[in-house]
């Protein structure tokens, strides 16, 4: 099996370095090794995108079985531990060609077609002091400021440096550089580059690095504050601000998330104004297996929402196809959840969404108008015998736009993950 080409970087083979010379010592590589872990992730996907209208490629329609292997470490005895991790993930193709491409389970090649498989090596050294923690290396990170995307084969996957922090009872601290990015369907070690969807902003505009240093403090049961700064090089900086919160209320929980990103450009400004407030929120409501979401999302400012290209951008109305972002538009969703564990099905669950945008513009262009998404997804997860933990999901969207091509897509998703050691 072939391993694609990793690009590593310096500081990764001098922590490796380290880690391995601390291994020298018996009792050092008891704990690096007592306590290490090791699983397996499979993840199968088929994915059949048809575009109802509009010029160009009128179907993306591919399948593909990706596997992920995460490797964990324990940390070296005495008062600074050293580890090292390692991560790696194969993609491959079980149909695809014929114009169907695209569909991001698959590198696309030059001459259109795509690889029999796909393959990236990754590792993360890391330092621990306390309750504080260094990784440099690899990172498929979830934060509001940058979320790698994991929806397909294979994670997008972040290089960089990322400090943790929970020395405080109730507090944690996130900071770091990342300057490197390897999509979802890729083998290569990238640019940063600024998402443009709709036109947003220019297109192929490059960062040499994210920073980011963000706050999450527990004011009591049930009510979490977080604050993140970010700042991608010369493109867009970012402040966030979000309140988490669940109530126990008449035998169910009622539960808030309420966000507030604000976005301007800075530095040289290289991809023109980044102007946006994104205000959005989700209140919810769960009781005996029901749990009924109501959603609002409100952009305003003289841009869309600025995000990495590939990643996941943190808003509410983010769903399967559309991320309703574009500059003055105002989104409301109504989500639907239930769980089969109260009829006696455990494991069985059905989810319904509907999202509606309206006074959306689209820059450089006079047009406008609104947009809508519907997603419908039933999913079974075993719960004994062999195949526990084995989940089965399918996914239906329908997407209907006044300024981009609709779509319908159905995706049929199966996965496991087997603890190695």
């Amino acid at each position: 099996m072939p391993i694609a080409s990793y690009r590593a970087l310096p500081p990764v083979h001098l922590l490796s370095l380290a880690v391995a010379t601390a291994l020298l010592a018996p009792v050092a590589q008891a704990a690096f090794i007592d306590d290490s872990s090791a699983s397996l992730t499979t993840t199968n996907i088929y994915l059949n995108r048809d575009f109802r209208e509009g010029d160009g490629q009128n179907k993306r329609e591919e399948w593909g079985q990706g596997f992920w292997l995460d490797v964990q470490s324990g940390y070296t005895e005495g008062p600074v531990g050293f580890g090292l991790d390692a991560l790696g993930l194969l993609g491959v193709k079980l149909d695809s060609g014929g114009g169907r491409t695209g569909t991001d389970l698959l590198p696309v090649q030059d001459d259109g077609g795509t690889p029999d498989e796909f393959s990236r090596l990754g590792l993360t050294a890391k330092v621990k002091l306390s309750e504080t923690e260094l990784r440099y290396g690899s990172h498929v990170p979830e934060l509001p400021v940058v979320k790698a995307s994991d929806s397909r084969l294979l994670p997008q996957v972040f290089e960089g440096g990322l400090l943790t922090s929970s020395e405080l009872e109730g507090l944690s601290f996130t900071g770091g550089r990342l300057d490197k990015v390897i999509d979802r369907a890729s083998t290569n070690s990238e640019d940063l580059v600024l998402n443009s969807k709709n036109r947003r902003f220019a297109g192929g505009v490059t960062a040499d690095h994210l920073d980011l240093a963000g706050l999450d403090y527990q004011f009591a049961k049930g009510l979490t504050g977080r604050y993140f700064y970010a700042e991608l090089d010369d493109i867009y900086r970012q402040n966030f601000f979000n309140l988490l919160a669940s109530y126990p209320l008449g035998g169910g929980t009622l539960a808030a998330d309420l966000r507030l990103m604000l976005s301007d450009d800075t530095g040289a400004a290289n991809a023109g104004e980044v102007d946006n407030r994104a205000l959005n929120g989700m209140l919810s409501y769960a009781h005996s297996g029901h749990k009924l979401s109501l959603a609002y999302q409100d952009m305003s400012g003289d841009t869309g929402y600025a995000y990495i290209d590939g990643s996941d951008p943190y808003l509410v109305n983010f769903v399967q196809i559309n991320d309703f972002a574009n500059p003055d538009e105002k989104s409301w969703q109504a989500r639907y959840d239930y769980n089969f564990a109260s009829l006696g099905l455990p494991g069985l669950s059905v989810l319904a969404r509907y999202v509606r945008g309206d006074d959306a513009t689209v820059i450089g262009s006079d047009q406008s108008g609104g947009e809508w998404e519907r997603d419908l997804e039933l999913k079974y997860v075993v719960q004994s015998g062999p195949a526990k933990n084995l989940y089965v999901r399918l996914r239906n969207a329908s997407f209907h736009s006044d300024f981009a091509r609709d779509a319908d897509e159905n995706r049929v998703i199966v996965g496991y993950s087997l603890p190695i050691w």
